[in-house]
């Protein structure tokens, strides 16, 4: 059989195996087969898709997790690789016959996309520190998700036992959790008396100089309920369980945190990004990990990243309808984030660039969350034009580190 000029592998990516489906420049399936998610098993594919064609280009739907050595392999022998989000996979599915659902109807999904379309994103060797930091800060999105959960279920088993101590603190601080270690109901409370809460307090390493109040405000909350509520039993041990579980936790954030702070400051990009009003380095270790690090290979300019992070209006004109713009559907909801968390900091720094340019568009009649957005989006100027010409911004001394 003669060997083609060209096909198309669309892989999709599963965690035990892959399914990889070529087609050629018609759009007819060359092979469609099951690969295990092993080196030899990757590397067989390579060799059977260079026996039948002289250039092939790849395309999965994943660049990370199970992706890893599919990708290693593919980059590490010259392959051109393309990325086609999953979102795109689904909707280019109606396209072909058929309801079903398989790998192997995704795989050519897949291939059929990265075919018919010159606008995908080129996979490239990653950076090896942002590689670290997307898996680092990955771990973080994990913890203070566990930590938002966990927050959220302690003041509902305490409001079901002690509603006035739950009201009384913010249980997000360490020196509120401490006293939850110790004592959480009416009756302990009133036991321990004010020596038995500053001594545990202190114990605990809580704020010190808030300890006083700390000591009144439970007291008093004691003082309002003189009765014991049901299951409070079974209740008060799972609230001190997880008050030190939160401890713990804290812990970990923190020290993950400094671990971020250090490995971002060895990047060549960390000082640019970090001299804009907004960013610090746990933001700016998420946009490193979010656009790869390197955004004139990945975007070209920045309409192309402000539109990748949703924060670029798209039209949806019809008929005589005109200038009707919306909000796009598809976008990367994290780097949205760090570009709507950053503004939410610069607008702190009093006679800033960016609190300045914020109150224009109130005064413009915007809304807070319209002038936010906005903000966002020139913040995606600001940042491209710093990391293209590899310059800094001289920000306030009061800027507020995200």
């Amino acid at each position: 059989m003669a060997v083609r000029e060209r096909i198309w592998v669309g892989v999709d990516v599963g965690k035990a195996g892959h399914h990889a489906c070529a087609v050629d420049d018609t759009g007819k399936v060359v092979f469609s087969q099951k690969v295990t998610n092993g080196q030899a098993a990757i590397e067989e594919l390579i060799a059977r898709v260079g026996r039948k064609a002289r250039a092939a280009v790849w395309a999965v739907d994943m660049t990370s997790g199970a992706a890893g050595l599919l990708l290693t392999l593919l980059l590490g022998t010259g392959q051109r690789v393309l990325y086609v989000p999953g979102r795109l996979v689904n909707r280019m599915a109606g396209a072909f016959p058929g309801e079903g659902k398989t790998d192997a109807k995704d795989a050519r999904t897949i291939a059929e996309t990265a075919r018919l379309r010159g606008d995908l994103t080129a996979v490239t060797h990653p950076d090896e520190l942002v590689a670290e930091l997307r898996i680092l800060t990955a771990r973080r999105e994990d913890l203070m998700a566990d930590w938002v959960r966990g927050i959220n279920r302690l003041r509902e088993l305490l409001a079901s036992i002690f509603p006035a101590l739950e009201r009384a603190f913010d249980y997000s601080t360490r020196s509120a959790l401490v006293l939850l270690t110790g004592y959480c109901t009416p009756a302990g409370i009133r036991a321990a008396g004010a020596p038995g809460l500053t001594e545990h307090l202190l114990a605990g390493g809580a704020w010190p100089k808030g300890i006083p109040s700390m000591v009144d405000k439970a007291l008093a909350a004691a003082d309002e309920q003189t009765v014991a509520l049901p299951a409070e039993s079974a209740t008060a041990p799972l609230i001190t369980r997880l008050a030190r579980q939160l401890l713990d936790l804290d812990r970990e954030i923190k020290d993950l945190d400094k671990h971020i702070a250090n490995r971002f400051g060895e990047h060549p990009h960390a000082a640019p990004i970090t001299s804009v009003d907004g960013f610090g380095p746990i933001l700016g270790a998420q946009l490193l990990a979010d656009t790869g690090g390197d955004l004139r290979a990945m975007f070209g300019n920045s309409g192309r990243m402000a539109a990748y992070a949703g924060l670029a209006p798209v039209p949806r004109d019809s008929g005589r309808v005109r200038g009707n713009l919306h909000r796009p559907k598809r976008y990367h909801r994290g780097l949205r984030r760090v570009f709507y968390l950053a503004a939410l900091s610069a607008i702190k720094v009093q006679d800033g660039p960016s609190r300045r340019f914020y109150l224009r568009k109130r005064d413009e009649g915007k809304v807070h969350t319209q002038a936010l957005i906005a903000l966002a989006r020139r913040l995606v100027d600001v940042i491209w034009a710093l990391l293209r010409d590899g310059r800094e911004f001289h920000r306030s001394p009061t800027a507020q580190a995200a």
